[in-house]
C-alpha cells in the first residue's frame, strides 16, 4: 500500500472514530448536564476534548496553566474549528463564537450544547448584548474564553483585536489571561498549516487535512491573569494582543 493511500486510510478511520466522539458527547450533554455541578460538567468537557484530540492525533502540549475556578476572561488568538477543542482540553470556559459556528455539521450541535454565547458581529447592538451576557457569567464566577481577531487568521501574524468583548471584563472587574495558540509539527518543530481554516478553504477541507497529519501538536502557552489597571477596552485590547505576540515567539 502506498503511503498517500495509508494516509488516507489512516484519516477516514479517526473520522470515524471522531464522528463517534462527537455524537457520544452530544449523548452526554443531553443526559447528564442538567444534573451535574458545574465543576463536573467542566470536568467531562475537559476529558472529552483531551480524547478527541487522541482519536485526531494531536498531541496536547501545555506551557503554564489557567486557575481552576474564575471568574476569568481567557483570550486568545484564533487559527483554527479546532481552537475550542484545543483549549477546552487545557481549560474548560465558555466560548464566545461567531453565529454561524452553531450551523456547522454535527460540530454545531455540540458547540451550542457545551454553553457557547453566539455574537453577530455585525451588530454592535448584538455585541452589546453579549457583553452583558459575558459580564454575567464572570460575575457569577465562569470561566469565559474569546477570540478577539473575530475570525481565524494564518498562524503566522495575529490580525487587529476587536475591543468591545473586553468590556466584559472591565464591567465585571475580572481579570484577563492572555493565550497563544500554535499548531507545530512534532518532528521538525516547525509550524504546521494543517488545521488552518482561512480563505476559500471549507470546513471539511481543513478538517480533512488535520486528519492526516502526523505528528500534529497543539501548544497552549498561558500568560500572566491581568487586571485594568485603570486601561479602557481598546488600550487593554492592544496590550493582550502585545502579550499573546510574545508568548509565540518563546
Amino acid at each position: 500500500m502506498s503511503s498517500a493511500r495509508r494516509s488516507h486510510v489512516a484519516a477516514a478511520w479517526r473520522l470515524l472514530r471522531g464522528l463517534g466522539h462527537v455524537l457520544r458527547g452530544l449523548w452526554v450533554i443531553r443526559t447528564e448536564f442538567g444534573r451535574l455541578t458545574p465543576d463536573a460538567c467542566a470536568l467531562l468537557v475537559r476529558e472529552w476534548s483531551r480524547q478527541m484530540l487522541a482519536i485526531l492525533g494531536v498531541q496536547l502540549v501545555l506551557r503554564g496553566s489557567a486557575p481552576e475556578r474564575g471568574p476569568l476572561l481567557l483570550v486568545a488568538n484564533h487559527i483554527s474549528w479546532l481552537d475550542i477543542v484545543v483549549m477546552n482540553a487545557a481549560h474548560p470556559a465558555r466560548f464566545v463564537s461567531k453565529a454561524d459556528v452553531r450551523h456547522w455539521p454535527v460540530l454545531g450541535a455540540l458547540i451550542t450544547g457545551a454553553g457557547t454565547l453566539y455574537i453577530e458581529r455585525e451588530s454592535r447592538r448584538d455585541a452589546m448584548r453579549v457583553v452583558h451576557q459575558m459580564a454575567d457569567a464572570l460575575q457569577a464566577g465562569d470561566t469565559v474564553a474569546v477570540f478577539p481577531e473575530g475570525t481565524t487568521g494564518d498562524g503566522r501574524e495575529l490580525l487587529p483585536f476587536h475591543a468591545n468583548l473586553i468590556q466584559a471584563a472591565i464591567s465585571a472587574h475580572a481579570p484577563v489571561m492572555p493565550v497563544a495558540l500554535d499548531f507545530v509539527d512534532g518532528t521538525s518543530g516547525q509550524r504546521s498549516d494543517a488545521p488552518l481554516f482561512i480563505g476559500d478553504t471549507t470546513l471539511l477541507q481543513s478538517i480533512w487535512s488535520t486528519l492526516r497529519a502526523v505528528g500534529l501538536q497543539a501548544v497552549v502557552h498561558h500568560g500572566a491573569a491581568q487586571a485594568a489597571d485603570g486601561r479602557d477596552r481598546r488600550a487593554w485590547a492592544q496590550d493582550l494582543r502585545s502579550a499573546i505576540t510574545d508568548l509565540r515567539q518563546r
